[in-house]
């Protein structure tokens, strides 16, 4: 399988449909079925006690499925979640970026299964583990 999106048109295609959260992500690598996606972890990101919040973690493995799923089809805005998991296992280090570690493992014609694993920069062990089932629109 092959990529129908780079790192800087996801990039692109993120800041001009999804402004208010482009800012958020930065991508750290991309392969055929596979992104690494940060969360830039900033006061808004943490809840009391200052660590992660647990939607902020929602939505980077949300994101990154997401993109995930239109590098490998293009760029089709309506792609929709239509399945969430999350499992938090450990907290996260207080004030550190989030890293996704996201493969898909199923690309179909209308449904693209992932599964991330999240960790605290600097951290061996994952913070918490997602798993979400994207709708393709017909094309």
């Amino acid at each position: 399988m092959t990529l129908k999106m780079t790192a800087g048109e996801l990039q692109a295609f993120m800041e001009r449909e999804f402004p208010q959260v482009a800012e958020d992500f930065a991508i750290d690598r991309l392969a055929p079925m596979e992104i690494d996606l940060r969360l830039k972890v900033a006061e808004r990101h943490l809840r009391p006690g200052g660590t992660v919040s647990g939607p902020s973690m929602f939505s980077l493995a949300d994101c990154a499925i997401y993109l995930a799923t239109l590098a490998m089809i293009g760029p089709q805005g309506l792609a929709v979640t239509t399945n969430g998991s999350i499992d938090f296992m450990r907290k996260p280090a207080s004030g550190q970026d989030i890293v996704a570690k996201c493969r898909l493992l199923k690309l179909g014609r209308v449904l693209a299964v992932g599964d991330v694993l999240m960790f605290s920069a600097g951290m061996e062990q994952p913070v918490a583990r997602a798993s979400m089932t994207y709708s393709i629109p017909p094309r």
